[in-house]
């Protein structure tokens, strides 16, 4: 059955209304038909709420393609199905997948009150935390957010811009020469040594350099390959069936409370602008400070920054094998005159290669997307990965031209690294700023190069989307400001050239 045909014999809502129109009379509906059906003395009937077409291949191999080929399932759906279709996924439940910007606004731009969140994301309970801002319904979500909203805006780049360059330039010195090493794993220690020093400050004790160690376990354990076999077997039971993974998720929950309670007993100083000090201190507008398991949830969250790490693997992985675009943002940040093309390459980059390709949210209304009138209860899933594939948005959408962002700016609905609506992830600011300082300070200080010429396949792991070789690199020579430094001091000239 063909898209157009399928949406030909809908009959959920009448064409001459208005979207906001055709969701008010659907959730109307039930009981002024169950009225008319008590006084007739028969059964209720409704709109039409079939589900959109999708693959009908059993949940169990569903999951499989899922679990395996993700990106590529998707993709192949849309060709056969259209804009909008039906994945019924062993373990994830039944989804109903969104790639056209103005189903994905309607989702996005929903009372909140609506939409649910924490059991399409079972995922990410076991780790998180139920309060994690990430996983609270409303209206304790949009409550939670305001409290936290202030430690991740305002002038960022002077709060955080010169601590994220003196970590990257702090690990690039540990970075062998002359032989091969993969840069994602390079680029989780940066991000995870920024991450902490936002939330706690200066590592200088022996408790956080442990926490540090066992976030990095931690992470470790969740992208291990094995995990995903058993995610697609087993589900979200699977991590937290783990011995060893719930053995260390107990000792990072221990860590982060003993900070949590130091913080606590020093609250009354004030001073202190890391976040976990700012959040031990912070009350809700009743005059109530947050729980010790809110901030646990809170502070977990915040520490688990993986997919900034793959981001940056990946703006390299791009970056190196494009060395007209590589040469251009060289130039830039030589000049340090502007970082308009370091922008463009970012937010490209993120186009490509989001961290995650969909958001899922559980309706508690129905809603009209696409044609359909959805059931509550039903999964929605505005499609990042298809939405920024889209040729009628991004001409040429599989190749990297971080030019396309120089001549418009991304749209709200268009362009969705981040999620969007009012739960667009709190820290991407801060995220973005992260990107770009790293970017910048890895080209001022050594030039990469590629092992091999050929672009690295998207691997898939629990939590993450990363090059298959893992970002295989090798330092080929300084970067532009050791370059520069050489010109005009022999002895760093001869620094550089060992470099």
């Amino acid at each position: 059955m063909t898209e157009n045909h399928a949406r030909n014999i809908d009959t959920s809502a009448p064409t001459d209304r208005s979207p906001a129109e055709s969701d008010r009379a659907i959730e109307q509906a039930p009981a002024k038909n169950a009225l008319a059906d008590r006084a007739l003395g028969r059964h209720a009937i409704f709109v039409d709420t079939r589900l959109p077409p999708g693959p009908r291949l059993p949940s169990t191999l569903q999951a499989l393609a899922w679990t395996w080929r993700s990106l590529p399932f998707m993709e192949r759906c849309r060709e056969r199905y259209g804009d909008i279709f039906t994945l019924r996924v062993r373990h994830g439940g039944t989804w109903v997948l969104l790639s056209a910007p103005e189903d994905v606004k309607r989702v996005f731009t929903a009372d909140p009150n609506r939409l649910g969140v924490g059991e399409a994301n079972t995922l990410l309970g076991p780790v998180l935390g139920p309060r994690s801002v990430m996983l609270l319904e409303e209206p304790q979500h949009m409550t939670r957010r305001r409290l936290m909203l202030p430690s991740f805006h305002g002038r960022l780049a002077e709060r955080y811009g010169g601590m994220i360059c003196e970590v990257t330039r702090e690990a690039i010195a540990t970075w062998p020469r002359g032989r091969p090493f993969e840069l994602w794993p390079r680029m989780q220690q940066i991000t995870l040594e920024a991450v902490m020093r936002v939330v706690f400050g200066p590592l200088c004790s022996g408790s956080l350099l442990s926490l540090r160690g066992l976030l990095r376990e931690l992470t470790d354990r969740m992208n291990a390959p094995r995990r995903l076999a058993l995610l697609a077997a087993l589900g979200p039971r699977s991590m937290v069936g783990d011995p060893g993974f719930r053995r260390t998720l107990r000792a990072v929950e221990a860590a982060v409370l003993e900070e949590i309670r130091k913080r606590r007993a020093q609250a009354t100083a004030g001073g202190e602008v890391d976040i976990a000090s700012l959040l031990a201190r912070a009350h809700y507008e009743d005059g109530a400070p947050m729980s010790t398991r809110d901030l646990r949830d809170e502070l977990v969250t915040l520490l688990l920054d993986g997919p900034t790490s793959t981001s940056l693997a990946w703006v390299f992985e791009r970056l190196l094998r494009h060395p007209d675009k590589l040469a251009r943002l060289r130039e830039e940040v030589a000049r340090a005159e502007t970082d308009a093309y370091l922008d463009a390459v970012v937010r490209e980059t993120l186009r490509l290669c989001p961290p995650v390709p969909i958001v899922v949210r559980k309706l508690l209304t129905p809603m009209q997307l696409g044609g359909y009138t959805v059931p509550a209860g039903t999964m929605v899933a505005p499609c990042i990965h298809l939405v920024h594939r889209r040729e009628d948005v991004y001409p040429r959408p599989r190749s990297f031209l971080p030019e396309r962002f120089l001549q418009r700016p991304p749209g709200t609905y268009t362009w969705l690294p981040f999620g969007g609506g009012a739960r667009r992830c709190l820290a991407a600011s801060f995220a973005l700023l992260e990107m770009k300082r790293v970017t910048a300070t890895v080209l001022e200080e050594v030039a990469l190069r590629a092992v091999q010429s050929r672009s690295e396949q998207v691997k898939k792991s629990a939590i993450s989307y990363s090059p298959g070789r893992r970002g295989l690199v090798i330092v080929a020579g300084p970067g532009s400001r050791r370059r520069a430094q050489a010109t005009t001091c022999p002895t760093r000239a001869r620094e550089a050239a060992v470099a």
